[in-house]
Parts: C-alpha cells; structure tokens; sequence
C-alpha cells in the first residue's frame, strides 16, 4: 500500500452518524488494519464527534467534520421520524456533482489509496469519481431501512433509489453478521466490535464493584439517554447498576454507577465487566455483547426494520431476555433481572474486524493483514 503524500499508507473512512455504531464497527476495522499496518493514516470524513475516534484510536488518523448520510431523524432513542427523515433527505439527495467532484479531488491529494464506508454512499461516490477502490461495510443499507416507509411515507422512494445506485458502485462489499435482509452479492463475515482493553476485574475495581457483586450495564449505545424511572433500580441493593449517560459528572448514588455521555470508561471495557447489558437492539451493543458472552436483555424498535434480523441473531447465538419498551422507560424490567443475570454467559466466535481488514489487504495486493499480525 503507497500513497502519495510521503510514502505513509492513507485510508479513506467515510462513516455514517447514526447513533455511534456504525463510528464503533469502523474503529474495530481500523484498529484490525493497524495490527498488521502500525504505520497507516487513516482519514475519517463524519459528524460523529472526533473523541470518539481518539478514544479508540489514539493517533493515527485526521478527522474531516463532514455529513456523510442521514440516516433517521429520531424524535427518542426508540422512536424515529420518518416524515422528518424525509425532508432531509430531498435536501442531501441527490449529491451536489461539484462537492463529490471535490471530494474526490481531496481523496487524491490526500494520496489515499482506497476509500472504505460505513454505510454512507456518499463515500462510495467520492472515491468511485477519485477513481479508488471502494469497501463497502454494511450489515444493511438506507435504502432497505427506507423501503419500510414507503407506504405512508412515498417522498422517500426517490432518494432510497439514487442511494441504492450509489451503494451499486461499491467495489467490493462486505456483510457483517448479523445481516439484515435478504442475501446480497458480496463477502460475509463475523460481527464486528471493539475488543476491550482491560481485563474484566480491572474494570469492575476501578468502578469500586466487588468481585461478587452483579454488574448490569444499563445502556442505549451512542445516544444520551436517563432511565425515567430510578427506584426499581434503587430498591435492588444487591445489583449495581452502571449507566452511561445517567449524569453529566461521574458519581455512585445508592447501587447506581451514573456517567457521563462521554466517561473514561471505554464502553467494550464495560461491557466485558458486566454480568448483564440492557439495551436497544442495535448493532453496536448486540455485537460487543455477543463477543464478551454476556448476557442481553434486548428492548426491540418495533419500527425500525433492522430490529427483526438482530433479534433472531441474539435468539440463535446469544444468551438473551426481550424487554418491552414500556418496561424500558419504566425500568419494570428490573423485577425479572434474576432471570436475566441467570442466564450462563456465550463468548461469540470468530473477528469480523480482522476478515476486513485481510478483505482490504488483498483487495490492495499487500501481505495479508492477519499473517502479518501474528508475524509482528
């Protein structure tokens, strides 16, 4: 891999602002391509705040402030807005030619050699006119998400067709598991997450939890969110309860670890650390609890139309409890948290990262990414 500007290897990552899933999926397939390429730049085009990036990257990459796709305008956590997605969309859609002709100016100056994209097809189109290699990382696309709305929302039938064009010029895509919808051309691989840093009671010490003390990570991925409800919570005394997103500074009330939005803690550390997550069903937080084995009381977005493939995902391969969103505003889940922390922890296999990154070192014709990681 060679680029233009000094001889450092640059990638292009283009990565959709949805919540913060998709931003953690391409940290996991940076970080697997530094394993093999310490020396790589990565050049990251989002609205997803650049700490984000640093938190998992360290160094190693520049970040370029820049809407990538829409995605869906939520009116909560749980509750998008489609009418209102609708309206943005007609204004982003199609691409304005002269600002994908320069971006894919800047790809070249940059000297990158090969743009990948989670899931913003503005991406693909910058490095199809640059004239790049481009990776698609998808475990759907907005295109499908879209078509669930097209009866009572037609003025999104336009712009899911030019996206889905768009999404058409990919060079090479891969499907992570778990894969929503039906079988697309391209190469599959294992979910993809973020490995923790630190060992499980390492973190557990430095939340001041004891060894024998349940740990239930209580948490909605990238978006702030505060239980409405906090006695059932406080009544369970012997159940430590953590929440990112429950204060604005980090402190203990009663059995309540509450932190802020954006903690010290880095999210796969606790995740490892907990004898239970309680989350949307997205797939950030599906894919790291299904890798560290623990066990997933899952609240559903009945209308979002990814929600179905996870939950039969979690059902076949993971140890998993439905919450109903009513419980989850309510948090009545917590009187069937002893079912749920009963559940036997399930350590996923398999490194989607790592199948990336050997997917972007052959595409490049340079060593095999996972061959060179055990050299070094």
């Amino acid at each position: 891999m060679s680029s233009e500007a000094g001889g450092v290897p640059r990638l292009a990552y283009f990565v959709s602002p949805h919540g913060f899933g998709h931003a953690a999926r391409a940290c996991a397939v940076m970080q697997a391509v530094r394993m093999a390429w310490p020396e790589v730049v990565f050049e990251v085009f989002t609205l997803v705040p650049e700490w984000f990036f640093a938190e998992s990257l360290g160094g190693g990459f520049r970040h370029h402030l820049l809407r990538t796709d829409v995605g869906l305008v939520q009116r909560t956590t749980l509750d998008e807005d489609p009418e209102a997605t609708a309206r943005v969309l007609t204004r982003f859609v199609p691409f304005d030619a002269a600002a994908v002709c320069l971006l894919g100016d800047l790809l070249r100056r940059l000297g990158c050699a090969a743009v990948l994209a989670d899931i913003s097809p503005l991406g693909i189109a910058a490095g199809d006119n640059a004239g790049l290699p481009t990776v698609l990382v998808e475990n759907f696309t907005w295109d499908w998400i879209y078509e669930a709305y097209f009866e009572t929302v037609p003025a999104l039938r336009p712009p899911a067709r030019l996206l889905g064009q768009a999404f058409g010029l990919a060079t090479v895509r891969v499907r992570c598991q778990p894969v929503c919808g039906e079988v697309a051309p391209g190469q599959t691989v294992q979910p993809i997450s973020r490995p923790p840093r630190s060992a499980r009671g390492q973190t557990r010490r430095e939340l001041g939890v004891g060894d024998g003390q349940p740990v239930v990570l209580v948490t909605m991925g990238g978006t702030p969110w505060r239980p409405g409800v906090l006695a059932p919570m406080l009544a369970r005394r012997d159940v430590t309860f953590v929440i990112p997103g429950g204060a604005d500074e980090y402190r203990w009330r009663e059995n309540l670890v509450l932190l802020p939005h954006h903690s010290r803690f880095y999210h796969p550390d606790l995740v490892a650390a907990a004898d239970a997550v309680v989350g949307k069903v997205g797939y950030s937080t599906v894919a790291e609890a299904f890798h560290a084995g623990t066990p997933l009381g899952y609240v559903p977005r009945r209308r979002f139309r990814e929600s179905p493939d996870l939950e039969r995902f979690i059902g076949e391969h993971m140890a998993g409890l439905e919450i109903g969103p009513g419980e989850a505003e309510s948090s009545e889940w917590v009187r069937r948290v002893d079912d749920l922390l009963g559940l036997a922890r399930r350590p996923g296999l398999g490194d989607g990262a790592r199948q990336v990154a050997g997917i972007v070192a052959r595409l490049l014709d340079v060593p095999d990414a996972s061959e060179q990681a055990v050299a070094r």
